[in-house]
């Protein structure tokens, strides 16, 4: 090949590469301007599904702000026809009682006659919404008697105001001046309760007052402990129990149908009994003993006959219904080592062998000390 054939042949390929260079920058060129545009419209895709997303959550907004707001309104239907009531009727009657402050005391400071005359009416009103529906159990009886209180000295000094134009003025003048806390205390400050709910309420405003009666008449039926140290603290006698009394004032003890009787039961005649204590009386001594009851009974001056239980020894008949209040009641082993230590410190204070002689030493009842005679009796056999 010659020389000019080689250049021709170099000169072509150099074009060759001068085309394929050309193309493939080309086509980088489209290929670039292809993926700016797709990153485009990819991003104008996100700007208008961010901007539909926005407008979809600022409508959610709206609708849960409408929805809450319709709520409300439902749920406050009465507030928002009475509160307008109560501006309405102060509106109407503080600027009223202004001109009149400022007539009656001749300056400026009457102005201020409105802030007791109205204002103090509405904020009792106020806290009495108020603390009913913090706490609905909680009393709100004076509150609402300062309501009426100042809701009266309102209309009185509309009533005077009025009065300087006629009686229907002054009458109208204290209608208006009221109206609108008369109707905020009938509908929102007292809101009506269930008739069962109201029944419950009652109920339990009695149980309270008659246990705090009770509680009373049990702290006057106590019996007061005195410890070593000087303290002292009351000790009750647990049972059931009614109040008595003109005024309700005294406890007697109440016995429950159906209930297990708690006291002691009722003794029941023993002729096994009765007749060891016959024989134990005849053998113990050879006098007998002096009674209350005054002289043993005898037939035509014969000799005495003993009874089962001489005056002294026999229990007395008791009411129905007893009393607390007096001494605690002791054990019948308490009552055994009180007759132990009495015969040890001094046996001749105590006749052990006598049931009047233990009751009047330990005062403790005659079935208590007919009991203690007998186990004595029983054991120095």
């Amino acid at each position: 090949m010659s020389r000019a054939e080689q250049r021709r042949a170099d000169r072509m390929v150099a074009a060759e590469q001068s085309r394929l260079d050309a193309d493939a920058a080309s086509a980088r060129r489209i290929r670039e301007r292809e993926s700016l545009a797709e990153q485009s419209r990819r991003d104008e895709q996100l700007r208008a599904e961010q901007r539909q997303g926005e407008q979809a959550e600022r409508r959610a907004r709206r609708d849960a702000k409408r929805a809450k707001l319709r709520a409300w309104a439902a749920a406050n239907t009465v507030d928002l026809l009475i509160y307008p009531a109560v501006l309405i009727a102060f509106a109407m009657a503080g600027p009223s009682m202004a001109i009149y402050g400022a007539e009656v005391y001749g300056s400026a400071l009457g102005w201020l006659l409105p802030g007791i005359s109205e204002l103090l009416m509405l904020a009792f009103a106020v806290a009495v919404l108020i603390a009913r529906r913090q706490d609905a159990a909680r009393p709100v009886g004076m509150l609402q008697a300062g309501v009426w209180v100042f809701a009266a000295l309102s209309a009185g000094l509309n009533l005077l105001h009025g009065l300087d134009k006629g009686w229907s003025a002054g009458i109208v003048m204290a209608i208006v001046a009221v109206s609108g806390i008369v109707a905020h205390q009938l509908t929102l400050a007292t809101p009506p309760r269930p008739a069962a709910e109201r029944a419950a309420a009652r109920i339990a405003r009695r149980e309270a007052r008659k246990v705090a009666r009770v509680r009373r008449a049990a702290v006057r039926h106590a019996v007061a402990e005195i410890a070593e140290d000087g303290t002292a603290r009351l000790v009750y006698t647990p049972g059931r129990y009614v109040l008595t009394g003109r005024r309700g004032r005294r406890l007697e003890a109440a016995i429950v149908p159906g209930s297990a009787v708690e006291s002691d039961p009722i003794e029941l005649p023993d002729w096994d009994t009765a007749l060891a204590d016959l024989i134990a009386d005849a053998d113990s001594a050879g006098t007998p003993e002096p009674s209350t009851g005054g002289d043993e009974s005898a037939l035509s001056g014969g000799p005495s006959i003993g009874t089962l239980d001489r005056d002294g020894d026999q229990q007395k008949s008791s009411p129905d219904r007893a009393r607390i209040g007096g001494r605690v009641g002791r054990s019948i082993e308490q009552l055994r080592a009180e007759l132990a230590s009495a015969i040890e410190a001094d046996p001749t204070e105590v006749d052990p062998t006598s049931a009047e002689s233990i009751r009047k030493a330990l005062r403790c009842s005659p079935r208590r000390a007919r009991q203690l005679r007998d186990e004595h009796l029983g054991g120095s056999k």
